[in-house]
C-alpha cells in the first residue's frame, strides 16, 4: 500500500517530534547476545549508523513454571538472562532486523538496521524511546524494574509488548504490568483508535499466528482463541502501552522471508508495527 499525503504529513511531523532523540546509536557500544533460535544471524554492515530511530528490545528476568516450564532446569532458565538465551531473546535478532528493514522501506523514518537490547537495571533506557518486549507471558519484572519502566513511559517512552497467549500467560503478564501501572487500567482499543490509522487503516485486523501455524494450521495457542489489541493511556489520553495479546507479530516479522509462512500474516503484522512506531513518534 503506497504512503499517501496524510502519511507524508505525519512523517514530516515525526521529524520534529523526535528532535530530542539525537544520535540514538551513539549512546552505548553495540552488543549482541546469544538467542533462543539464532546465534550467528548476519549483522548489517551499517549497524553503527547514527539514526533517528532504533528498535529497543527489553531484556527481563523470566518467570519459571509457566506451562510447567523451568521447574527442572528447562533450557532458557538455566542461563543468566542478562547474558541472553532467555525468553526475551525469542525471535531475536532476526525479527527486529526484518522489521527495521521494513520500516525503512515503507516510510521515511531513518531507522537503524540493528536492534538495541535494553536492561532496565542499566538506567540508560531513556535514550531509546521505543521499547518492545516479546513473550511477556513469561516475564517477571523486579520491583525496581517495574518502577524504571514506569518512569521510562512517563518520560515519553512508548512500550509495545507481544507474543503471549491464553489465560495463564495473561495472568503472568498482568502480575508485572500492574506493578508498573497500579493506577491505570488496561483497556481494549476501539477500531477508531488513532494508532490503527497513522499510516495504514487497519479496521479489518485478524489474528496473526506464530510460526507454529506452519505445523499446526491453528492461528491460536493455548486458550487464546481470539486476538486482543489492548493498551494503557496516560493522563492526557495518549496511548503509551500497546498490548498485543493472543497473537505473535514478532514471528510475522521474523518469518517475513519464509515461503512456508503465509504472506498475509506478515503483511498485517508489519503494518501494525509501522503504525505503532509512527504513532509513538508523532503523538
Amino acid at each position: 500500500m503506497p504512503i499517501g499525503i496524510r502519511a507524508r504529513i505525519a512523517l514530516g511531523g515525526a521529524m520534529l517530534g523526535i528532535a530530542f532523540i539525537g544520535a540514538l546509536s551513539a549512546q552505548r557500544p553495540f552488543r549482541e547476545y546469544p538467542g533462543n533460535e539464532y546465534n550467528n544471524f548476519p549483522l548489517p554492515p551499517d549497524y553503527q549508523e547514527k539514526t533517528e530511530w532504533a528498535f529497543g528490545r527489553l531484556m527481563y528476568p523470566p518467570m519459571p513454571g509457566v506451562h510447567g516450564r523451568g521447574r527442572r532446569g528447562y533450557g532458557r532458565y538455566m542461563f543468566d538472562w542478562r547474558e541472553g538465551r532467555s525468553s526475551w531473546t525469542t525471535d531475536y535478532p532476526r525479527s527486529d532486523r526484518h522489521f527495521s528493514e521494513a520500516l525503512r522501506r515503507l516510510t521515511r523514518v531513518h531507522a537503524r538496521s540493528a536492534e538495541e537490547p535494553l536492561n532496565l537495571d542499566d538506567a540508560d533506557e531513556y535514550d531509546w524511546p521505543w521499547l518492545y518486549a516479546v513473550e511477556v507471558g513469561h516475564w517477571n519484572l523486579t520491583d525496581p524494574q517495574a518502577k524504571a519502566l514506569r518512569e521510562y513511559i512517563d518520560r515519553g517512552g512508548f512500550f509495545m509488548c507481544d507474543d503471549f497467549h491464553g489465560t495463564e500467560e495473561w495472568d503472568v503478564f498482568f502480575n508485572s504490568m500492574s506493578r508498573v501501572f497500579p493506577d491505570r487500567q488496561i483497556v481494549d482499543l476501539p477500531k477508531e483508535e488513532a494508532i490503527f490509522h497513522t499510516i495504514y487503516d487497519l479496521d479489518d485486523k485478524y489474528q496473526v499466528p506464530g510460526a507454529q501455524f506452519i505445523r499446526s494450521h491453528r492461528t491460536y495457542e493455548y486458550d487464546g482463541y481470539d486476538p486482543h489489541w489492548r493498551g494503557i493511556y496516560d493522563n492526557k489520553g495518549r496511548l503509551v502501552v500497546a498490548i498485543c495479546h493472543d497473537m505473535d507479530l514478532g514471528d510475522s516479522w521474523e518469518h517475513a522471508d519464509n515461503p512456508e509462512y503465509p504472506a498475509q500474516y506478515s503483511a498485517l503484522g508489519i503494518r501494525i508495527g509501522v503504525n505503532y512506531v509512527i504513532y509513538a513518534m508523532t503523538h
